[in-house]
């Protein structure tokens, strides 16, 4: 198979993570653009050279799986921070349309719902967001739920420059769904980032479906839906909820329960929900109880505090009892086992739910239908999983103050061995660093 896949940024989870599920399978060949013509936190991704990698794709590609931001906007982060115009983007991406139309292969798309993030902090988003922030969501979350809001005193020009934008992006997102009724795309998803229950996000969503088109909560894992989708081959998963009577709740950064997250994720990676009989997978769910916790942020849950054995045919393990790592009580009591690596389809606990169950499936898939299968990448992806969501995430991070690569290197050291020992696997000295010099997320090489 001929895959194409342009990223929405550089990061390792946009893009080396496609990269290594793609090698569980030696028989698939990913076109992917240079690391370095893709935006990062503070720069843009060069969209003249992403034109240029799209027109010279080879004719006889299976698929592309397409990020919209990244091409209109130059990534996620600078779909919120950018000044272009509208008539600026628009004629920008009537280019992309002269591209496409030339592709005879399928094409899954996919943009994003502008997100309102709950916080003062402004990284990736413009300057006010620092001051005005938490007031601005609540702002769109009341005149979404109630049709009318105070504005919390945010200044009348900041306001009228947020709505601007997120009017601008919203009327892109018109235009790439109009291409989707045309035939241009295969698929066409609009996905919701850091959502509420209520929002001028979630307000979008609901009358782009009104106008028939499909939106998702996640983000970051979508392009590895996408992946998974465009391999057409259908398997069955079975769900199992470790906590089946709180699957109804909801987690963060989301607007859905963690139960239809779990189903949405199946069928958008071209998946069936089936039967624990007829399952070619068991996914197994570590869901959580009153609320999820997150470890970073010092939101506590009740850990996991039963008894797990791993059944004898495949499974694979979703950890979302905490956002943005490992349940620590969990990973002991997995770990008390042997890893059957031919029944062990893969772990995560990356960030949020969907991110989490959305690269999980996609990997899980690669290995059940792999043509050329390399157990050796598969080892290599759940070394980097286990070491970035459990090692670092629910572990390293919390004792670190800065992004010492000396220092981090060192701490994950005891992680690393134990990793290795539970996986059997012996793959040289690992590498650590930080991509975009901040805690959040860290790059994991092996030398």
């Amino acid at each position: 198979m001929k895959l194409a896949l342009l990223p929405i940024d550089n990061r390792p989870v946009c893009y080396t993570l496609p990269q290594l599920i793609s090698q569980i399978d030696e028989s698939i060949e990913l076109f992917i653009p240079e690391r370095k013509f893709l935006g990062d936190l503070k720069r843009s991704a060069n969209i003249e050279e992403l034109f240029k990698w799209l027109e010279d794709l080879p004719s006889e590609l299976n698929a592309i799986v397409l990020s919209l931001d990244t091409i209109t906007y130059g990534g996620l982060i600078p779909s919120r921070r950018g000044v272009e115009t509208f008539d600026e983007l628009k004629s920008r991406i009537e280019k992309l349309k002269e591209i496409l139309l030339n592709k005879k292969c399928k094409i899954y798309a996919f943009s994003s719902i502008m997100r309102i993030s709950n916080n003062n902090y402004n990284e990736e988003e413009k300057q006010y967001w620092a001051q005005y922030g938490k007031k601005i969501f609540q702002y769109s979350y009341d005149l979404h739920k109630t049709g009318k809001s105070d504005t919390f005193g945010i200044p009348e020009d900041i306001l009228e420059d947020y709505l601007k934008t997120r009017n601008r992006n919203f009327e892109i997102n018109k235009i790439y769904l109009q291409w989707q009724k045309q035939g241009l795309f295969d698929t066409l998803v609009f996905s919701k980032d850091d959502c509420a229950q209520y929002g001028l996000n979630v307000a979008e969503s609901q009358e782009l479906e009104k106008l028939g088109a499909v939106t998702k909560t996640g983000a970051d894992e979508i392009p590895l839906t996408l992946m998974a989708r465009a391999i057409t081959e259908k398997i069955r998963i079975c769900p199992i909820f470790l906590e089946p009577e709180y699957k109804n709740l909801i987690s963060n950064y989301e607007d859905i329960s963690i139960e239809k997250s779990v189903k949405n994720q199946i069928e958008l990676a071209g998946c069936e929900l089936s039967d624990e009989t007829s399952a070619d997978i068991i996914l197994y769910v570590n869901n959580f109880k009153t609320n999820q916790g997150e470890i970073v942020m010092k939101q506590d849950t009740q850990p996991f505090n039963k008894t797990f054995i791993p059944p004898q045919k495949n499974y694979m393990i979703a950890d979302v009892r905490f956002a943005n790592g490992s349940d620590n009580a969990f990973i002991k009591e997995f770990f008390k086992n042997d890893i059957d690596i031919k029944t062990f389809y893969g772990y995560s606990a990356w960030n949020t739910s969907a991110n989490t169950l959305g690269s999980l499936i996609c990997a899980a898939k690669v290995k059940f239908l792999a043509k050329q299968y390399s157990e050796k990448a598969f080892k290599l992806l759940q070394l980097i999983r286990f070491a970035d969501d459990w090692g670092y995430q629910a572990n390293v991070r919390q004792e670190l103050t800065s992004p010492d690569i000396k220092e981090l290197n060192e701490k994950m050291k005891p992680f690393e061995k134990n990793i290795k020992k539970r996986l059997n696997i012996e793959m040289g000295n690992i590498k650590y660093n930080y991509p975009w010099n901040r805690l959040f997320e860290v790059e994991i090489e092996l030398n």
